[in-house]
């Protein structure tokens, strides 16, 4: 090949190779997400686990393939009949998964008898809010490292987000979703006050774009020096949105991360 036709195709790869070197994504993204409504509107938390570990390296891979059934339907039936009626391991007289879906210690619980069933070291979880006193900044910057460590040790982490209202002074929680984070940046600036995502919804099976960002205003909290919690910019993502009443102040917040 000429010289002057090969010069061109080496720098488009070197841009390639670049642009990608600057994100960190799920091993198997390309598997793509799991669609909950093939079982129940109420099933985002199984469906985002069994995504998750589908888009993940040869071990979360190996989890996903232990789970009994030949499609997304039958293995997300799995999940909920048979660990998911299991006893809540942080609700009384409650199973882990009913028809208002499951919360994150449950959904924990799943992951680790999962990972547990083949041998595998189970997923941590860990909350996101920020201790009393942390700046916007170190939160963020311990959010990115999370999201990105857990990515690159192929387990594309779980989030639970809710949406929060100020009604009447109050923060008030209106519903809660979980959702695959599968892109996260390599690196962030340590002044940086964001940082973009590509996630999976397990509503209707779609990939989406977010930030996550220090909120503009104090987010569950009354006090300007106690920066509370972090924003999920998420357009596209409709959790909570029909509870919201007209004027009022709403925001998503990124709340646990299931993820190695």
């Amino acid at each position: 090949m000429p010289t002057r036709l090969l010069l061109p195709i080496l720098s488009s790869l070197v841009l390639i190779v670049s642009l990608g070197a600057d994100d960190r994504w799920a091993p198997q993204a390309v598997a793509g997400p799991i669609n909950q409504l093939v079982v129940s509107g109420n099933a985002c938390g199984p469906a985002a686990l069994l995504g998750s570990l589908r888009c993940g390296d040869d071990d979360s891979r190996a989890i996903y393939a232990a789970v009994p059934g030949n499609n997304d339907r039958s293995r997300l039936l799995y999940l909920i009949r048979t660990l998911g009626l299991r006893p809540s391991v942080s609700l009384r007289d409650r199973a882990r998964w009913t028809r208002q879906g499951i919360n994150p210690e449950d959904l924990h619980a799943i992951a680790r008898e999962l990972s547990e069933s083949t041998g595998q070291q189970p997923p941590r979880m860990l909350g996101l809010h920020a201790p009393a006193g942390t700046k916007g900044t170190k939160t963020l910057q311990t959010v990115h490292r999370a999201f990105r460590d857990s990515l690159a040790d192929g387990f594309p982490p779980v989030l639970a987000i809710r949406r929060y209202v100020l009604r009447k002074g109050q923060w008030q929680m209106l519903d809660g979703h979980f959702i695959s984070i599968v892109r996260v940046p390599e690196r962030l600036d340590r002044s940086a006050t964001s940082f973009s995502l590509t996630y999976f919804d397990p509503w209707g099976a779609k990939k989406r774009e977010a930030s996550i960002e220090i909120p503009s205003r104090p987010f569950l909290s009354q006090d300007p020096a106690k920066p509370g919690a972090l924003e999920l910019r998420a357009p596209e993502a409709d959790v909570g949105k029909s509870k919201v009443r007209s004027g009022e102040f709403t925001l998503l917040a990124p709340t646990v991360m299931i993820g190695e």
